[in-house]
């Protein structure tokens, strides 16, 4: 079978492919459906440069057609055609119109460049958040409110938020398709900054855009944007003195093994995750979705999804650093059970 035979043997195969596969993925997680100032900045640079490839390949494509068929040899038409190598005509057109094309693309560029760099993390208007990324989960620290939470960036509509981003470990990407294009996340003491803002209340979901490890895939986030009044009592919740588990047994357990690590109020330790109002949150570990109507195998309500990941914490995100934590089946359905309960009642 030779290349041209395979080839339209598996072009129908290709084409189909391309069919189906333009149908997979999500509307919260595209940029070509931007929700906020700076996506829909980055999204016009796309559509100029796009616009501007079309014309290119439309004008080439007609060019090919037209000189094909204008210049194609006739039946007995021995002569050698016109020669036009050398023609300085010809030279400045092909050299001009790139020139005018890049400058058109490059001008507005080079201006959203600078537009989106600026840099808000003085701006005593903006909120600023220290963005921190950790094999394989996200922690926010919001230093002017003196708080810090993990796996869902909650900010208040229409205000600019300024990110200033780090990692603990590996190289990691920020990045939040709707609101605005991602930003690397460095280990040591390089600190990248960006800034955006949602103009509209609702979810938006982030993820890391830079292969990290084997759980890369599962590193999801989300940003939430609420108005400023559940903003202000969204931090005075998390900032409240929050209770222990009442049964002895199921308290215990949770002290010495779980606060080591998390903290929950003004508990525990801050090298993971903090736990405080976990049970709000619409996803445990960034993957188990939490829905009382479950109809994938990564859904379950709050209770089930935090005892799944309690109980083996590699078998939903391999590689994470969360040891499994040995614990009685009373002690598991316990700590499950608490956080579930743990929660934040600050929306409208």
């Amino acid at each position: 079978m030779n290349r041209w035979q395979l080839f339209k043997r598996l072009a129908p195969l290709l084409a189909l492919m391309v069919l189906v596969l333009s149908a997979c993925g999500r509307s919260d997680l595209s940029t070509l459906n931007p929700q906020g100032p700076v996506a829909e900045e980055q999204f016009g640079l796309m559509k100029l440069a796009i616009s501007i490839m079309l014309i290119v390949i439309v004008v080439v494509f007609a060019i090919s057609f037209y000189v094909i068929i204008r210049f194609r040899r006739r039946p007995g038409d021995k002569t050698i055609p016109k020669q036009v190598e050398g023609s300085h005509k010809l030279e400045i057109i092909w050299t001009v119109i790139p020139i005018i094309l890049l400058v058109i693309l490059g001008v507005p560029t080079v201006q959203s460049v600078f537009s989106l760099s600026k840099d808000y993390t003085k701006d005593p208007e903006a909120v600023k958040v220290i963005v921190t990324s950790h094999q394989y989960w996200w922690e926010f620290e919001y230093p002017e409110l003196g708080i810090k939470t993990a796996q869902e960036l909650i900010i208040p509509t229409g205000k600019t938020i300024s990110i200033e981003a780090k990692s603990a470990d590996v190289l990691h990407s920020f990045w939040i398709p709707s609101l605005a294009g991602k930003i690397d996340t460095n280990p040591g003491a390089n600190v990248n900054v960006m800034h955006f803002s949602a103009p509209n209340e609702g979810v938006y979901l982030g993820k890391c855009a830079e292969l990290c490890g084997p759980s890369h895939g599962l590193m999801d986030f989300k940003v939430k944007s609420v108005d400023e009044s559940s903003f202000d009592r969204w931090v005075a919740a998390l900032q409240e003195p929050v209770a222990l588990p009442s049964d002895p047994a199921v308290k215990e357990a949770f002290v010495s093994k779980c606060l080591t690590c998390h903290a929950v109020g003004d508990q525990g330790g801050p090298a993971f995750p903090n736990l405080t109002g976990i049970g709000s949150r619409q996803t445990v570990g960034g993957i188990l979705v939490n829905t009382d109507d479950p109809k994938y195998k990564n859904e379950g309500s709050t209770e089930e999804n935090l005892h799944r990941w309690i109980e083996d914490p590699q078998a939903v995100k391999p590689g994470n650093l969360m040891p499994t934590v040995e614990l009685t089946e009373q002690e598991l359905d316990g700590i499950a059970k608490y956080l579930s309960e743990l929660t934040l009642d600050y929306e409208q």
